[in-house]
């Protein structure tokens, strides 16, 4: 009887979860395996700001790549992508669904500030890693001692608004200035860079923003006009970007013009030369920190290759021509280095500490000069960029590196 009852003990203590035969087994990391590292994103594959959406597959691209010379310690790496068309309601639901459902290890490269912000709370509340996001806000940029979890990529907007702004207090003091800026966090970072650079010495006469998800911006156009500014600043996303210039060539207005960053691919200019005409665009002045793999002058530099031949390779049916894949692949870049150094026992946490720690100076994608620097209170990781002017059909410097600190 005896013998009985100590049986019964043992079977109960095997069949009770946490039981102290089963303490010293390993916890599962979601979404790691000993052959995967399964990663998610959001990206507007269509809606307004589908011209983002390649970054995407650039990304994953690369990722191939890696796996096809054996990974990261030997596991492959997996990126879910989902379509939320920029909307920051469906970027909530698809995120949930990534981690929830799919089990993914960390959020990597979702594009949109308004996007990111919305499910920061979520996945610091879980303690999934949100990296190397599409971003450039001050909001994720200094909200790391609340949202440790959640690091852009981007160089600061207010770092890239205050450089504008310097720009025009040095070469034309006195200017006014009309800004179209997006109705968003993304608009008021760079708008108030703008206004740090300028430091008084020109003014801005009318600023006039615009919804996301607004269908054009004619109105707006016409009201920057009506303020007699000779600096227009294009502060917003490429659909607004090329309506701007659009605009600018109906209404006969030539003011020198600013365009942001994120909205210069070369097609995108394209499409706005062709809209337009060149007498709108050239001489538009924006900044950079990416190469321009379609610029002759970087034909036979390294990235530029190796760009060339991972969409040959990975990237069947895709465009070499669309920049945004060259930024997914230099997004891809630091989160293999994260992911890298954070060890082939690999958790959240050590991905987290990795990331904080970066000093990556070897970026093939990167302008010659960008590094790749964070810290556990630096959530910028690019802080030096260089001013670009847009003529004949492609964007050339006009100043050395400069520092886009927010």
């Amino acid at each position: 009887m005896r013998r009985a009852g100590l049986l019964v003990v043992a079977v109960a203590a095997l069949a009770v979860p946490g039981a102290h035969a089963r303490t010293d087994a390993p916890r599962a990391v979601p979404g790691v395996t000993p052959t995967e590292i399964k990663l998610g994103g959001t990206f507007p594959l269509s809606g307004p700001a589908a011209a983002f959406g390649t970054l995407g597959p650039g990304a994953r691209a690369y990722f191939e790549y890696v796996n096809a010379r054996g990974g990261v310690h030997g596991r492959r790496i997996r990126l879910e992508m989902r379509d939320d068309g920029y909307e920051p309601a469906r970027t909530v639901q698809l995120t949930r669904e990534l981690v929830q459902e799919d089990g993914v290890f960390a959020i990597f490269a979702s594009v949109g500030t308004a996007n990111n912000i919305a499910v920061r709370p979520f996945l610091n509340q879980l303690r999934v890693p949100q990296l190397f996001v599409g971003d450039g806000s001050s909001v994720l940029g200094r909200g790391y001692r609340r949202y440790p979890w959640t690091m852009g990529y981007l160089p600061s907007y207010v770092g890239e608004g205050a450089i504008y702004g310097r720009n025009v207090a040095r070469t034309r003091p006195g200017a006014r200035i009309a800004v179209l800026a997006e109705n968003s966090p993304l608009g008021t970072d760079w708008l108030n860079g703008v206004r740090r650079g300028l430091a008084g010495r020109a003014r801005i006469v009318r600023v006039q923003r615009h919804a996301p998800t607004d269908t054009d911006v004619r109105s707006q156009l016409a009201s920057l006009r009506s303020s007699r500014a000779d600096v227009l600043m294009l502060l917003t996303t490429p659909v607004y970007v090329i309506q701007g210039f659009i605009e600018l060539n109906r209404l006969g207005w030539r003011p020198r013009v600013y365009v942001g960053s994120i909205s210069i691919e070369p097609n995108v200019m394209r499409i706005a030369v062709a809209s337009a005409g060149r007498r709108v665009t050239d001489n538009a002045i924006s900044l950079a920190w990416l190469k321009d793999p379609t610029n002759p002058r970087w034909a036979r530099d390294r990235g530029v290759r190796l760009y060339r031949q991972i969409m040959r390779s990975h990237c069947g049916g895709c465009r070499a021509s669309d920049v945004y894949h060259y930024a997914g692949m230099a997004f891809a870049y630091t989160m293999v280095d994260a992911l890298r150094r954070a060890g082939r026992n690999l958790t959240r946490e050590g991905l987290l500490r990795a990331a904080t720690h970066l000093d990556e100076r070897n970026n093939p994608f990167l302008l010659p000069g960008v590094a790749i620097r964070t810290s556990p209170t630096n959530y910028h990781p690019i802080s030096r960029a260089q001013l670009y002017r847009y003529r004949r059909g492609f964007w050339q410097p006009f100043s050395g590196l400069l520092g886009a600190r927010g």
